[in-house]
């Protein structure tokens, strides 16, 4: 039987990912969920923010969600929708067999992982769920430009089956069993980079950004070890790679928001200029309450929080971690 995998969510990523899919010879369909713009990416087969790509014309979109779960259903909502989309899910037929999270963040609301959130709304097993993660921003994925991601799960079958639906010569795609690492690790990343991006606005130079990223590295570390994750995992392409990226590259719109708010901007008008969803705005509250709950320091992630949610002039952040009390780098 011919491979078909759902979508859904039809911005840059899910339309990136069906993309790619389809020059593999894979069925797919994309599901959005507002008829009008469904309706319009099926007649235009545009979408503006992916200029140069044409939608291929066998990719079908619906806005009836039923008619996109496949047995192979991969979610690419933002973080504040996926508990609902999973809810539209858990009352339509049929079922999804295996469930790909394609999204990068917290919930807002109890700190849960995509995967977690996936297990506590369809009450299915961990086996059922993967995640694709790692440094690829959807423009280049749609230009079929180098890119290595990773697909994690704890079903090493399913991950290894997965992996050849994916990979080729353009895609490279590594398994990882450690799901809950290589989530939060794509989770704190976008943290991180707005912090990278309020020292690029407030132009305190390259030392600090590498201090920065050091030292972000051994937050994500830290929180990993207290939730038994692998600590490779966040040396690898969901926690290095992908801080990488988010941190350096003009397509990131999380360094984007830090840079506005570093130039001097508020918080709310820096939100309101960037078009599409910053996930890690609501994925900073997320992770502070998370850390609070587990009692580690996390410095940096303090600062963006107080940045971000408590009008703090991003100067002051900058202050106060320059100002801690000295300690050994490795602990």
């Amino acid at each position: 039987m011919k491979t078909e995998i759902g979508i859904l969510g039809a911005g840059c990523w899910g339309i990136a990912l069906a993309n790619h899919l389809h020059n593999k010879g894979i069925k797919t369909t994309i599901w959005e969920i507002s008829p009008e713009r469904a309706k319009r990416l099926r007649d235009k087969r545009k979408l503006s923010a992916l200029p140069w790509l044409t939608i291929p014309a066998d990719i079908e979109i619906t806005s009836k969600i039923s008619a996109a779960i496949k047995p192979i259903t991969l979610m690419a909502v933002p973080s504040q929708f996926f508990r609902t989309t999973l809810e539209k899910i858990r009352q339509s037929s049929p079922q999804p067999e295996w469930i790909i999270s394609a999204t990068k963040g917290l919930e807002k609301d109890t700190g849960q992982t995509m995967s977690q959130l996936i297990q506590s709304v369809l009450k299915i097993s961990s086996r059922r769920i993967a995640t694709l993660s790692g440094p690829s921003h959807a423009e280049e994925v749609s230009r079929h430009q180098p890119t290595a991601v990773i697909i994690a799960s704890q079903n090493s079958g399913l991950a290894r089956q997965l992996q050849k639906y994916f990979h080729n010569d353009n895609f490279r795609v590594y398994t990882n069993s450690d799901i809950l690492g290589v989530e939060l690790g794509g989770a704190l990343k976008n943290v991180y980079a707005i912090a990278a991006g309020i020292c690029l606005g407030l132009k305190i130079g390259d030392n600090a950004l590498a201090a920065l990223l050091t030292r972000a590295i051994a937050e994500m570390r830290l929180l990993g070890k207290k939730m038994n994750c692998k600590d490779t995992t966040f040396l690898g392409l969901s926690g290095v790679g992908d801080l990488i990226v988010t941190c350096f590259s003009r397509y990131s719109r999380n360094r984007l928001l830090g840079q506005k708010i570093g130039q001097g901007k508020s918080v709310q008008q820096a939100l309101a200029e960037i078009p599409t969803v910053c996930e890690g705005y609501p994925t900073t509250r997320a992770a502070y309450q998370l850390k609070n709950r587990l009692n580690i320091a996390m410095p940096i992630l303090d600062e963006v929080y107080s940045v971000l949610y408590c009008h703090q002039p991003p100067e002051k952040s900058i202050d106060n971690l320059m100002k801690r009390q000295p300690k050994k780098e490795f602990q």
